[in-house]
């Protein structure tokens, strides 16, 4: 049982509830949420799709992933139900509204193409007036595929539903070293100290994936990493890093600075920038076959499976510091993870010892697959002699917290029904992110990607990009 209050009572309702995304995420974590008790007894599912489908069937299909927990899968059970229905067909909102009372949250489980249709359609049938209750709308990535897609998706939603009602969800964002980083940073009088330019040298973000693109070759063909990670998961995580302290960790305050650290990314150039694609060859202990022989992928195919960026954030605390953004499939371990590269101490007090170039000092917030905070260390190795060693201070939740079976949906779903917009992006946030990007998704029309084996670090030009500052990668591992 948590300490947190319990979610007012509400109806959540899912467009494309027979969808991967509704087993395989969404009720899981719902469940999970039912046996912290942070559910209202009365909340219930409306389940949409257009295939053919009742109760049972619906409420089979969601029971799939939700391993454990039976007693709080039995209390959810009941609540479920199933409408089959054209998202684009205006008698299904009209059977919508006359079964819905009260509290709503609508959450877009579909494909990106019905974003902006459905939330036309629930605009135009009253259905985010909020005359008997709040009414919220979840939306998920890619918000749009570049800049003028992004804004007109913005300005289509916003023609039907204020701010306040859209909830763009990341489910990065649900990580719990995620939401640390503002507490690690502001809540320590230590490490805010360091935090700029006079004290870091550079920084990095990574998201390595073992996994292939599979049988999701006709979207991923379409996406490319770029779209699928760098403007919305990474740029939210350079966010985090690169804000200045929000006056209050109220919602808008927090979400104010960190589209300020968006909209200060310098847009970037074409020559700091490198998109790989992965050959065949053996990832996460499975074969993987070269990109292009991929089903659903076109046999002349330029789209990137990786992404390695050197991004500017001109801001007067970050001016002069380099953060290197990758991320990539068929990698040689999964790694999700944020390393700030502190400035190398001054040697002249350890001249004409072993010890005479000491390594820098790094804090590493792992986010997955082992959520942790690390900070390496020089120490003194013992004997008469001055040689130092590497040394990490090391903090894994798993071992202060039982954390339990998790999706990373359960805080973002939370905060949806008591209307905490935190840690959700906001308009401008999308824009930002994608306006940064723009320059490469014109400039990469055309062109192919640097071949790596799949298994591998990336393409060798990933890590020149870093060398040519005489830098490098820290491992992925």
């Amino acid at each position: 049982m948590s300490d947190a209050p319990r979610a007012p009572a509400a109806t959540l309702v899912i467009f494309g509830a027979m969808g991967d995304l509704a087993s395989r995420l969404l009720m899981p974590a719902l469940v999970h949420l039912e046996r912290d008790g942070l559910l209202d007894g009365e909340t219930r599912l409306l389940g949409i799709s257009h295939g053919e489908g009742d109760d049972a069937g619906l409420r089979e299909k969601l029971k799939s992933f939700v391993e454990g927990d039976e007693d709080a899968w039995e209390r959810w059970e009941h609540r479920i139900t199933y409408l089959r229905g054209d998202f684009g067909d205006d008698a299904l909102y009209a059977t919508l509204k006359a079964r819905l009372h009260g509290n709503a949250v609508f959450y877009l489980a579909t494909a990106p193409n019905f974003f902006g249709p459905i939330g036309e359609k629930l605009g135009t049938s009253g259905l985010l007036d909020e005359g008997d209750g709040f009414r919220r709308l979840v939306v998920e990535k890619p918000f749009g595929a570049d800049l003028a897609s992004a804004q007109a998706l913005n300005a289509k939603l916003l023609g039907h539903a204020e701010e306040t009602q859209i909830y763009r969800i990341d489910h990065f964002l649900g990580k719990e070293t995620v939401q640390n980083i503002t507490v690690a940073r502001f809540g320590n009088a230590l490490t805010e100290a360091v935090w700029n330019n006079r004290y870091v040298d550079h920084v990095e973000i990574t998201a390595a994936e073992t996994v292939s693109v599979g049988s999701r070759g006709k979207f991923y063909d379409e996406t490319g990493a770029l779209r699928d990670m760098v403007p919305n998961h990474l740029f939210q995580l350079l966010a985090l890093v690169a804000m200045e302290p929000p006056n209050s960790f109220d919602a808008e305050a927090l979400r104010t600075e960190k589209s300020k650290a968006i909209a200060a990314v310098r847009p970037i150039r074409p020559e700091d920038a490198v998109r790989g694609r992965y050959l065949a060859g053996t990832a996460g202990g499975k074969d993987v076959p070269t990109y292009r022989d991929t089903p659903d992928v076109t046999p002349d195919s330029n789209t990137e499976t990786y992404v390695a960026l050197k991004v500017a954030v001109e801001t007067w605390r970050w001016h002069g510091v380099p953060f290197y953004l990758r991320t990539g499939k068929a990698l040689t371990a999964r790694d999700t993870e944020i390393v700030i590269h502190f400035r190398a101490v001054p040697p002249l007090m350890f001249r004409d010892t072993p010890a005479e170039a000491l390594p820098p000092n790094r804090l590493i917030l792992q986010i997955q697959p082992g959520e942790a905070l690390k900070l390496e260390m020089s120490v003194k190795r013992p004997g008469p002699v001055i040689e130092t060693v590497p040394a990490c201070l090391s903090f894994a939740y798993a071992d202060a917290f039982d954390l339990g079976h998790r999706t990373g949906y359960e805080t973002l779903l939370y905060d949806v029904l008591i209307g905490d917009q935190s840690l959700f992006q906001r308009a401008d946030q999308i824009e930002g992110g994608w306006r940064a990007v723009q320059p490469l998704l014109d400039a990469w029309r055309s062109g192919e990607p640097d071949d790596y084996p799949a298994g591998s670090t990336g393409p060798a030009s990933a890590d020149a990009l870093l060398a040519r500052d005489g830098r490098n990668w820290h491992e992925i591992e």
